[in-house]
């Protein structure tokens, strides 16, 4: 009988181990889609990253992860605005070379003041760790749906007037506080942006297109700034790494092509639902 006790536990122990390693593969797996999903779209990744390990009942999945994740969803950003994106790099070397006449030049100003904002309120954050106590799922909750219907208003009262060539400093200047708003989880960088950019008068396309070129040096910045937490992880698993990236990229290109597809035809109406719904749901949790 102790024998076979003995045999009894070490396959229970054997089969909770490889469930564990089976589930914990099974969220990174999740968490690259979800990340490239939710990236540019109106409706929050943070948070989208934060509720996931909280619903799977796992551990937070790394920095490691979260930084492929998010690479992964940059470069397929980059490729898609190919054009937008060269110009914005023409315009960093010719910052350093002061060739003020270009126009890439200006681009890469404007975007560059729209991101100083982000990175005081950032430092902020994390020197009070208001990023801990903005983590909760009622915050996020109400997040979702207040700024959901922010957006709702702005798309359908916004004029199709303006694009790219008439972003101007003031805009930049705005859209940056607008942007250091998403650094409480379910606000969302993208949605608050676009809804900012609707209320001035810009495109749907234009508004979604300034909006995620805004997103490229945050992105970059935010690797940067949690890039040495990686030294505190242990067992970094590059095939996990790996895997995280590519889907995340293809995850993100897919979900691109698609909201500017279908931005004239639908709008940004399924956001606004699933935003609202998801928002519903995460105040029962909290509340009920």
């Amino acid at each position: 009988m102790h024998l076979l006790g003995n045999v009894f536990n070490c396959g229970l122990n054997l089969f909770t181990r490889n469930t564990l390693k089976i589930m914990i593969t099974f969220h990174i797996f999740f968490i690259a889609i979800i990340q490239g999903i939710t990236e540019f779209l109106p409706i929050s990744s943070s948070a989208h990253l934060i509720i996931l390990p909280y619903l799977m009942k796992v551990s937070d999945q790394g920095v490691i992860i979260d930084i492929s994740a998010h690479l992964g969803s940059l470069l397929a950003l980059v490729i898609f605005f190919k054009k937008d994106s060269t110009d914005l790099f023409r315009g960093l070397i010719q910052f350093f070379f002061f060739k003020k006449e270009k126009k890439e030049f200006y681009l890469f100003l404007k975007i560059g003041v729209a991101t100083i904002p982000v990175i005081f309120f950032g430092l902020i954050f994390k020197i009070y760790r208001l990023d801990i106590i903005v983590r909760s799922i009622e915050i996020i909750g109400w997040m979702m749906i207040v700024f959901g219907v922010l957006l709702f208003y702005a798309d359908k009262f916004g004029k199709e007037k303006k694009s790219l060539e008439d972003l101007n400093f003031k805009h930049a200047a705005i859209m940056g506080l607008f942007q250091a708003f998403a650094l409480i989880p379910g606000v969302s960088r993208s949605g608050i942006t676009i809804t900012g950019f609707r209320i001035f008068g810009y495109r749907k396309y234009d508004s979604i297109k300034i909006s995620l070129l805004m997103s490229i040096p945050t992105i970059i910045l935010s690797g940067f700034f949690i890039s040495p937490k990686i030294l505190e992880e242990n067992n970094i698993s590059v095939l996990a790494v790996l895997v995280t990236f590519i889907l995340s990229f293809f995850t993100a290109t897919i979900a691109l092509n698609l909201m500017v597809k279908y931005i004239y035809s639908l709008g940004f109406t399924p956001y606004i639902f699933y935003r609202i719904i998801l928002g519903l749901t995460l105040l029962y949790i909290a509340y009920f």
